[in-house]
């Protein structure tokens, strides 16, 4: 998977300088033979721009639950990159409790309660919230992550929730339903309403195939193509695939019609790749 990540990265940038790319959890991966003892691995981190993490002080019960080993994992990666945290809390009580942990710890968070646990809603405490350009990922203060669309009516709606927001930083699906973002949205999403610049970051599935994206097949299922391994545990319309396969890699990245590709003609200026985290299901399980 390190060498997964960064041949997405490396093909990004080579079209954007300035591409971000974050993968979500797997913060192991941000070592040498995911062993924290043995250093951390340069050529990743070099190809990263940050951690995503989710559940890490308050597990997907919402219960206080520090997760120990990945949180001494954080405590080394964030000298070298930015941490985002997604933690869930299950009463209103908790969320206090969970900023003041991550921002302890100096990481950027975004603790979502049970209203929205699918990442769907735009919380209007921002925290940290601020006027200042946010150029490239270490100067964010705040991240809103927004993948879930069903609470808007349109694109145009959801655009203009969006733009009244001084979020920092924007992580936000390629597609509003059937329609994929364009280069005028990301000239109005970027900069907040305070006046402020911020980043926009487009989500993808870069473990897992989705049966609802573009590229699926109808006759594919499980095995058939090889590469779709095995089912994703509570995710009926998910997948998880053979990361290192030619044919997954050129659905994902290196030519017009791949995921990346389509994410920098949309201008987004990044993205946050989920479930890199397959290598353990697919290997370990």
């Amino acid at each position: 998977m390190q060498t997964f990540v960064t041949e997405l990265s490396s093909y990004a940038r080579g079209i954007d300088n300035d591409f971000i790319v974050i993968p979500q959890n797997g913060s192991e991966l941000g070592f040498n033979n995911l062993s924290q003892e043995e250093g951390v691995n340069t050529d990743y981190l070099a190809a990263i721009d940050g951690f995503g993490i989710e559940e890490l002080f308050y597990d997907s019960d919402g219960n206080l639950n520090p997760d120990q080993e990945r949180l001494n994992l954080l405590k080394e990666l964030k000298g070298h990159k930015k941490v985002m945290v997604a933690d869930y809390v299950n009463d209103t009580s908790k969320y206090s409790d969970a900023i003041s942990r991550n921002l302890e710890e100096g990481f950027i968070c975004f603790p979502r309660q049970n209203n929205n646990y699918s990442y769907q809603e735009i919380p209007e405490e921002i925290i940290n919230e601020n006027d200042d350009d946010i150029n490239v990922l270490s100067d964010a203060q705040n991240y809103l992550y927004l993948i879930g669309n069903t609470n808007f009516n349109t694109k145009s709606e959801l655009v203009y929730h969006l733009i009244t927001t001084n979020y920092d930083v924007i992580l936000l699906d390629l597609w509003f339903k059937d329609e994929i973002f364009t280069r005028g949205d990301m000239a109005q999403l970027k900069t907040k309403a305070n006046g402020g610049k911020r980043l926009v970051i487009s989500y993808i599935n870069v473990g897992a195939a989705e049966k609802y994206r573009y590229y699926w097949k109808d006759k594919w299922k499980i095995h058939r193509p090889g590469w779709l391994k095995k089912p994703y545990e509570g995710y009926d319309d998910e997948i998880w695939v053979k990361f290192w396969k030619k044919e997954w890699k050129e659905i994902m990245y290196g030519n017009d019609d791949s995921y990346m590709k389509k994410i920098i003609d949309a201008d987004f200026d990044g993205a946050y790749l989920d479930n890199v985290e397959a290598y353990y299901f697919l290997y370990f399980d």
